[in-house]
């Protein structure tokens, strides 16, 4: 236990941040009007990209005895592309409704 407390208070600032972000975000997502929810998952899913090629960077990087890090790893590309295909799937419905349907 006292290792673990030792890393919070080393990276103290950090953990501030990542709270102030989440905050930040459940904010701002949540004043977003569902007018701009397609250009939003746009933007999701290009933040999604670059944290899939960060995991993709940080499991090549990693030890092959650091099991933990490649664990996670392999989870953050996994659900990173689920949320990549999941976010362009709902975007080109959403997109479909706009479409005028050719009559017959």
């Amino acid at each position: 236990m006292l290792p673990v407390l030792d890393w919070i208070a080393l990276h103290e600032d950090y953990i501030y941040v990542v709270i102030l972000m989440i905050f930040l975000g459940i904010e701002v997502i949540g004043r977003v009007p569902s007018v701009l929810h397609t250009p939003l998952m746009s933007g999701a899913n290009a933040i999604h990209g670059v944290v899939i090629i960060g995991a993709i960077i940080v499991m090549g990087r990693a030890s092959t005895e650091n099991y933990l890090a490649l664990i996670l790893g392999f989870l953050a590309v996994i659900l990173g592309t689920l949320n990549v295909v999941g976010g362009f799937v709902v975007t080109d419905r959403m997109l479909e409704m706009f479409r005028h349907k050719k009559e017959k």
